[in-house]
């Protein structure tokens, strides 16, 4: 019997008031998750971190959200009150951004930073939280936790400062993860370091996963299913494997673009957009 979806998003809608006027940001959209790992792509200003960040309440001041529904194990996340987005922010839905310099506190300890992450959403002892703190730090693949627990954030890597907000963002035992661009400030070699820990942690936990970037090739390689984004609407939905097959023009031009190490593949090519692909994508939704 198939299990029902953890979250379901339909028309979602993200505008913002600017002097110029109304700026549209997500325009539409529509998905569910289960517990699988899906894959939202597009080029900056495409509308996929905002999609992220709408379903967590998260937008920037001055915008507006509005869905047909927005709804994590049926709650209302449009509707739900400060206290209950508390609760599901980190304890239900957790997410990882982009470069851990700038979500990492800087004045407190690694450590500190994960345990308070654990107790506010679990109540237990500073004790427990410590123990369950050095877990997660070696479950992520940290070879010295108790060296990295007591250091601050300006002291790791780039990397362990990623798998750090990986352990943050895990030790509540969310079901829902939205990883928001989690590798890009990475080299290629510790982006597949950093995405094998994160695929390990999944699949122990079961949880749900939204991966949002613009690397196409890594999403591929990495989700079940894929969302294109192109002017804050979903253009086309693919099945991760069957990306190469992709019919959508946009989809297409940016496979195009990718370079190759196969054959003499020369200049390559410019994206021409056609005004026409959003007015599809109205139709479609």
């Amino acid at each position: 019997m198939p299990q029902a979806p953890l979250l379901r998003v339909e028309d979602l809608q993200v505008s913002y008031n600017t002097p110029t006027g109304l700026v549209q940001a997500v325009s539409g959209v529509s998905f569910e998750l289960g517990r699988e790992k899906l894959g939202i792509v597009g080029e900056s200003g495409s509308g996929k971190s905002q999609t992220g960040r709408a379903i967590l309440g998260l937008t920037a001041p001055g915008g507006r959200v509005r869905a047909r529904r927005l709804e994590f194990d049926d709650v209302d996340l449009l509707r739900a009150d400060a206290r209950s987005m508390r609760r599901i922010r980190g304890g239900c839905i957790s997410m990882i951004m982009q470069d851990p310099k700038y979500s990492l506190n800087p004045v407190m300890t690694i450590g500190a930073q994960i345990e308070e992450a654990f107790l506010v959403h679990r109540k237990t002892s500073t004790s427990e939280a410590r123990r369950r703190t050095l877990d997660m730090l070696s479950a992520v693949k940290i070879r010295a936790p108790e060296r990295v627990y007591k250091a601050y954030p300006h002291e790791v890597s780039g990397g362990m400062g990623q798998r750090v907000m990986i352990a943050m963002m895990m030790i509540p035992e969310p079901d829902i993860i939205i990883a928001d661009e989690p590798t890009s400030a990475l080299d290629v070699t510790v982006q597949l370091q950093v995405l094998a820990v994160l695929d390990d942690m999944l699949s122990e936990h079961r949880m749900g996963l939204i991966f949002i970037s613009h690397d196409l090739n890594l999403v591929a390689s990495f989700c079940d299913r894929i969302l294109v984004m192109y002017g804050g609407k979903v253009v086309e939905e693919c099945a991760a494997a069957e990306l190469e097959q992709a019919r959508h023009p946009y989809t297409r031009g940016l496979l195009n673009c990718l370079p190759s190490l196969d054959g003499e593949q020369g200049e390559l090519p410019v994206l021409r957009r056609d005004p026409a692909w959003l007015t599809a994508a109205e139709g479609a939704q």
